[in-house]
């Protein structure tokens, strides 16, 4: 996949990992492509103990994965820094 794909891909999980999260309206464009791309790390690292390294290389699977882990990555934060909005 390609260095702007992933950008994409990022920006799209970011940004509905922050809606999921209810923080879309407190985070900028390329915050949401940053937690999009870590996100896809941890949900890529996540699917593979699962999975034992049997990911798809489907697109969509890839935004779901990456959304997943940027969801779980905000909702981590949030539990770091006290936030209780989710609960």
């Amino acid at each position: 996949m390609g260095l702007i794909l992933w950008i994409i891909i990022g920006a799209l999980a970011g940004w509905i990992a922050s809606i999921i999260t209810k923080r879309n309206e407190s985070m900028s464009w390329w915050e949401n492509i940053l937690v999009g791309i870590v996100g896809g790390l941890v949900g890529g690292f996540i699917m593979d103990l699962l999975f034992d390294g049997d990911g798809s290389s489907n697109l969509l699977m890839t935004l779901i994965v990456a959304t997943v882990g940027a969801t779980l990555l905000l909702v981590a934060y949030g539990a770091i820094r006290g936030d209780r909005s989710l609960t």
